[in-house]
């Protein structure tokens, strides 16, 4: 009896599990920031080519080629909001390029021969976008076919349809009302000229950010990538979530078509043909993992300057285009290491 009232409460108990759990080092800590803020990586990145590229010629830096570069990223950026929508779902697609080039020559010619109106000509290469991205969709969600296997196959019969479609024939500008090339358009901002088409590229990442990040829409996408099973399991219709992805793409798609045709005042069935890797290069530099459920755009934004920055820089170096798709090809590899090694946090 004495023992009980005299003992006092018990010795606080260490937990040693958790103690040892946070314990961090320092590379532990910057992966766990790196997995918060996928956008992060890259914008360092950017900073420092820019720095480097900047001090090797000092043509780099200025308005002009800074404008310049921004113009020439408008395309792929554009191209690359898509890629990203389908690759947060854990999908690929291979054949971005090739849908926004058949739009691109649905709209040219609809206008250049049929003498439709630019209004008209553009729903047309609209429904264009959206066709294809139904097909890839159609084929992924019923067939439950992979993504990278379906747009494969649709690359190929893209650039087909592109080619028999147009005969190989470009439609220049002049031959195309106002509209159409109203993207190439360019107006002084301060010491620098911007065009419409790269404004339109801004627009279209404000608002693909607000939907991802503001929505339910943009919610169950993200659960969707990250485990289809369980976003199933919880009620998201998944499929459904899948179409109206590869729906969005496409319209997104039809959008850099005319971007591109502004960009280039003219519409050719062979232009364009490596934005496919181009886009999804931007992606996966911008810290979207290839395995869906984590990225932003505004990553992909940055991607795509990145991209630009490195062919400009090294151009301007005088280095060969062969060297420049080399440093593309290691900023590639060296990206998706990146991305597996920031996956290995535990949540």
């Amino acid at each position: 009896m004495t023992t009980l009232e005299t003992a006092g409460p018990p010795a606080e108990q260490k937990d040693l599990a958790g103690e040892f759990q946070d314990r961090q080092t320092p590379m532990t800590r910057i992966r766990n920031v790196l997995h918060k803020y996928p956008a992060l990586s890259p914008a360092v990145v950017l900073l420092v080519s820019i720095v480097v590229f900047g001090l090797l010629n000092d043509r780099f830096l200025r308005v002009e080629n800074l404008s310049l570069i921004t113009q020439q990223v408008a395309v792929v950026g554009t191209l690359a909001i898509a890629q990203t929508l389908i690759i947060l779902t854990a999908g690929i697609d291979l054949s971005v390029g090739a849908v926004m080039i058949l739009s691109s020559m649905v709209m040219a010619q609809f206008a250049a021969n049929e003498g439709a109106p630019g209004i008209l000509a553009l729903a047309a290469g609209l429904l264009t976008g959206l066709a294809a991205g139904a097909l890839n969709g159609f084929l992924v969600t019923k067939f439950r076919l992979p993504p990278f296997i379906v747009t494969l196959g649709t690359l190929n019969i893209f650039v087909a349809l592109t080619l028999l479609y147009s005969n190989g024939a470009t439609v220049r500008g002049s031959a195309m009302p106002g509209l159409l090339t109203w993207m190439g358009t360019t107006f002084p901002v301060g010491p620098v000229r911007i065009s419409t088409g790269v404004v339109t590229m801004l627009l279209l990442y404000l608002f693909v950010a607000y939907v991802l990040g503001k929505t339910a829409w943009g919610r169950h996408l993200y659960a969707v990538g990250d485990d289809k099973e369980a976003a199933r399991l919880a009620g998201i219709p998944v499929n459904r979530v899948l179409m109206s992805v590869y729906l969005s793409a496409g319209a997104i798609m039809a959008v850099a078509a005319w971007i591109q045709i502004g960009r280039s005042n003219a519409a050719s069935p062979n232009g364009g043909v490596d934005m496919n890797l181009d886009s999804i290069t931007a992606v996966v530099i911008g810290g979207t993992s290839l395995f869906g459920g984590r990225g932003s755009v505004w990553g992909t934004l940055l991607g795509a300057l990145i991209v630009g920055v490195f062919r400009n820089g090294l151009s301007l170096a005088g280095l060969d285009v062969l060297y420049q798709t080399l440093a593309v090809g290691i900023l590639i590899i060296i990206a998706v290491s990146i991305d597996q090694w920031i996956r290995k946090v535990k949540s």
